[in-house]
């Protein structure tokens, strides 16, 4: 990377960085939980905004580049009309770098679906379903509605005409979450919102589910391909239709993630409302595919990293006294945790500038490993920059996102010297 890509050194990061779209404004990776970077390594999958102002309207375009780290060549390999500015388009790799993912939006139907794209042939297959999370072996996707994520938060899932989006009242059954043989192309509901509300144990504690909209959020394959985390939210069903409950009064929202197999069986509350209501965020698997992570207020004293059991069990706090912010994971040697901060977050700097946070699971030490602005002048929070640190396939890369030359940038952190 060093013969194609400027070095960042703002902050005296503490291990090699590479700005990797230096040459190109408005780029972004997906999530903390799926790297851009592709199997072999050798390749980098973005989004390219067409803006960075405002929301994007049903039909607006965007690009998807892929960019060879070892050429430094970088080309726009599709557009697409099914993306938002925090997700993108869910840009994921499959099993080798001839498969990505990512969603597309009908225009005539204004019904999403996703591509399967060999970057390098530039031939496509057009999918069934959509895509949220593809499977480490390449085999599934899996995704909620993509049309109704944004009915709880803007931002997340497809952007299509208001009148399009159905509302989900009660336990539905026909509507929940999407798996989609990525050979075939087809698609089937995997599970439906009744079927996780009624099957789960221990259960998901609601009250009465008749007075309530129950939407499908996230979804995530663990590392083995062999169970899902589904995370569901809810808020009470009002006469007229609302949109981005999450803003208009987010204690009202309620939270829960539930695990399952690939079959729709084994189905357990790993993390119910009466915790959530407590405040946290965002959880992602262990690397042993067994645990899930997250930042949680578990004894209302401050939000912590803790540790739960995929069937619940076994919910505790990794420290005492060490803060929780941003994006979790925990590294493959299982001794060292990397997160991110969200700007207002107590472990932000103050001016726009977060550090990324590299964390002795043993000690809790921590050390700053890299600081940058993700602070963006727009003051509208749906199109906010989250860095997302994600590790690549090898555990050894971390791509994350920033604002920095006012646009949004995706970088490369070296973490050998820390391993």
């Amino acid at each position: 990377m060093n013969k194609h890509f400027p070095k960042y050194e703002e902050f005296d990061p503490k291990v090699p960085v590479w700005c990797i779209t230096a040459d190109d404004n408005g780029c972004m990776h997906r999530f903390f939980d799926t790297s851009p970077i592709s199997p072999s390594g050798r390749y980098l999958a973005v989004l390219q905004l067409p803006f960075e102002d405002r929301q994007p309207r049903p039909g607006e375009s965007a690009n998807v580049r892929v960019i060879d780290l070892e050429t430094g060549q970088n080309q726009v390999v599709a557009e697409t009309c099914g993306w938002e500015p925090q997700m993108g388009a869910n840009i994921n790799w499959g099993a080798s770098d001839h498969e990505l993912y990512f969603n597309d939006v009908d225009t005539d139907t204004w019904e999403p679906f996703a591509w399967k794209l060999d970057p390098i042939t530039r031939k496509r297959q057009r999918m069934e379903g959509t895509v949220y999370h593809a499977s480490p072996d390449g085999r599934w996707l899996i995704s909620a509605n993509l049309k109704t994520m944004r009915k709880t938060q803007p931002g997340y899932g497809v952007q299509v005409p208001d009148e399009t989006v159905r509302a989900n009242v009660g336990l539905v059954d026909g509507d929940g979450f999407y798996l989609t043989d990525t050979a075939t192309g087809k698609k089937r509901l995997l599970a439906s919102i009744k079927d996780l509300f009624t099957k789960a144990d221990p259960p998901v504690l609601i009250g009465d589910p008749d007075q309530c909209e129950i939407y499908g959020f996230h979804s995530k394959f663990n590392p083995q391909s062999d169970r899902l985390m589904l995370s569901m939210r809810w808020f009470p069903a009002q006469d007229r239709p609302l949109w981005n409950m999450f803003k208009l009064d987010r204690s009202a929202v309620r939270f829960a993630w539930v695990t399952m197999d690939l079959e729709g069986g084994q189905v357990h509350c790993a993390v119910g409302p009466e915790h959530w209501e407590k405040g946290g965020h965002h959880a992602t698997w262990f690397p042993d595919g067994k645990r899930i992570s997250m930042n949680l207020n578990i004894d209302r004293d401050g939000l912590r990293f803790v540790q739960v059991d995929a069937d619940g069990r076994n919910l505790k706090k990794m420290f005492d006294d060490v803060p929780g912010s941003g994006h979790p994971t925990v590294h493959r040697d299982n001794r060292h945790m990397l997160t991110d901060t969200y700007t207002h977050e107590k472990t932000a700097f103050g001016d726009g500038t977060i550090p990324l946070r590299w964390i002795d699971l043993k000690t809790g030490d921590e050390e700053v490993i890299v600081r940058i602005n993700t602070k963006q002048p727009c003051p509208d929070g749906v199109i906010r920059v989250d860095p997302h640190p994600a590790w690549d396939r090898s555990w050894r890369y971390v791509a994350f996102n920033g604002h920095v030359g006012g646009t949004r940038r995706v970088f490369i952190a070296d973490m050998e010297g820390l391993l």
